[in-house]
């Protein structure tokens, strides 16, 4: 009897388990692209205003999130598994 296939939902959990197992921290556009990737896939598209000039780390997130508007959940955990498959080469 072949194996059951991973679902997508199960490989995009087990790409997030991984996520906070690598060895040395992804640059700040690795983080920003994995951010983006996550909420695509959790939330749909970026809702809300983006936020002001004097917060930099909360309009980066949202710039991250809003690049990938009209990305289906299922594309976005795909490319956020491909993503950190890519990391964890680069990172070993």
């Amino acid at each position: 009897m072949a194996a059951k296939k991973k679902s997508i939902k199960d490989e995009f959990e087990a790409a997030k388990a991984r996520v906070e197992g690598l060895s040395k921290r992804p640059s700040n556009e690795e983080l920003l692209e994995l951010y983006g990737l996550y909420k695509q896939s959790t939330e749909g598209d970026v809702s809300g205003s983006r936020p002001g000039m004097l917060d930099l780390k909360g309009r980066a997130k949202f710039d991250a999130w809003a690049k990938l508007k009209g990305t289906s959940n299922e594309d976005a955990m795909k490319k956020y598994v491909a993503t950190v498959d890519q990391l964890e080469k680069k990172l070993k």
